[in-house]
């Protein structure tokens, strides 16, 4: 037997000579390889395809890698891929996409980051992210991507507002001067200004001037007549012997002279005009009189008793739509109780009746068509020492405007209540949308 011992050593030499050269001509491609072994969940090794996609990215040691994709097939989970190191490139083009094939379906994608590396990486080295079904990214260790690096992104953060140098909690937010937002510094309970500045709330309360009867003769013949004050706005309401008169329609206002027009007889001997209108105080219009004073007479100012939304029926027997409940002490001699409401009528296959109680006395009755689809009225309680008279009016969408006067006996305390019914048995529906009841105090 013969033994040749210096063939061994040479041929390692050569071997390990080799591998090394290989090394170097590998590491001078500039790729990192990605060598795994892919399983399923059932330990079964993966079958399939896996497409890779890029966008243009510039590559430290391979140069400008443009926009494209490959695919690597994995046969009985053996995957090997080389790629260009893209862990340098910029967001939002450092990641490869990877999309995992097999069974004839797209099965899921996940993103990769490659790092330079001499060395064959596993996929759990390189794997930044999954994409879930509706396409968004979840991932611990993605790469942050710079604000500069969004189009847009920071243009638009500028025009959002920012924190000001008197930015705080707790409170309520102002926009300074810099469009920069700070905090209003106050107490609680203060007001807040429109210059984000704070302070006691509170000011001066518009002025009623409540059945006032306007100055000017009346005489068949003068349609001029002037009033104490000027009316804030539209808020003057005048009556002629009972009866509303329509701004520009029945007579128009300047300051506060009331001037019925050319188509309207002038008012005759006997009639009673009534005006009522509020003043602001901040107009500076109430002229030489103090505030709460109008020709020698305090004026009264409302106070809301009762103000609600009331309830619907469809019932054919009298059913409470809505109650306000005054106390004696709210009825002294001098006092002025006023109730204003809306009803509404949904259908037309029935029609109704309505009724409003002051305590004992019924002071409205009517009775609405099925074409009415609303009806609205007002009450005015003048409470005097031996009984209380009631100036009432109501119409509805086809119901004549209807005025009346009724006197009642005084009563110790009493309830408004306003009460409705259908006529016939239907799916129709009476409804109180809106009633109120002030009070306006004597002196």
């Amino acid at each position: 037997m013969r033994v040749l011992p210096t063939m061994t050593t040479p041929r390692c030499g050569i071997l390990i000579t080799a591998a090394a050269l290989c090394g170097f001509a590998f590491a001078q491609t500039g790729l990192t390889t990605i060598q795994d072994t892919l399983f399923k969940a059932d330990g079964t090794r993966f079958n399939g395809t896996l497409t890779i996609r890029w966008n243009t990215f510039d590559s430290a040691n391979i140069g400008t890698i443009v926009q494209q994709s490959r695919s690597v097939s994995v046969v009985n989970g053996n995957l090997q891929v080389s790629l260009a190191p893209n862990a340098a490139a910029s967001a939002p083009a450092n990641v490869y996409t990877v999309h995992y094939q097999s069974d004839g379906a797209h099965q899921f994608t996940e993103t990769w980051t490659v790092p330079s590396s001499a060395q064959a990486l596993t996929v759990s080295s390189v794997r930044t992210g999954t994409l879930s079904g509706s396409g968004q990214t979840t991932t611990d260790n993605q790469t942050p991507i710079v604000e500069s690096a969004v189009v847009g992104l920071v243009a638009d953060l500028g025009q959002r507002p920012t924190k000001g140098p008197g930015f705080g909690t707790g409170s309520v937010a102002f926009i300074n001067q810099d469009g920069q937002v700070e905090t209003v510094v106050g107490s609680v309970g203060d007001c807040v200004f429109v210059d984000g500045t704070a302070g006691p709330c509170g000011g001066p309360s518009p002025a009623f001037f409540d059945a006032e009867i306007p100055g000017g003769l009346v005489d068949g013949t003068n349609k001029t007549f002037t009033l104490a004050n000027p009316p804030s706005g539209s808020s003057l309401t005048l009556f002629r012997n009972g009866l509303h008169m329509k701004a520009g329609f029945d007579y128009t206002v300047t300051d506060s002279t009331v001037q019925f027009t050319p188509t309207l007889p002038a008012p005759q001997p006997g009639d009673t005009l009534v005006a009522s209108y509020r003043v602001d105080p901040l107009a500076g219009n109430i002229g030489n009189l103090q505030l709460g004073e109008t020709q020698g007479h305090s004026v009264a100012m409302a106070q809301v008793l009762c103000s609600a939304s009331g309830r619907g029926t469809s019932a054919l027997s009298w059913t409470s739509l809505g109650a306000c409940d005054i106390p004696a002490s709210a009825l002294h001699p001098g006092d002025r109780i006023e109730v204003r409401f809306n009803f509404t009528h949904t259908g037309t296959a029935s029609a109704f009746d309505l009724q409003m109680n002051w305590g004992t006395a019924t002071i409205l009755a009517r009775h609405g068509g099925k074409q009415d689809s609303a009806f609205a009225g007002q009450a005015e309680a003048a409470i005097g020492q031996n009984g209380v008279q009631v100036t009432v009016q109501s119409w509805g969408t086809v119901l004549t405007f209807l005025p009346g006067i009724v006197s009642v006996p005084g009563q110790s305390g009493i309830k408004v209540d306003l009460l409705g019914r259908l006529s016939t048995a239907t799916s129709d529906s009476l409804t109180l949308a809106n009633y109120t009841v002030l009070r306006y105090p004597g002196f």
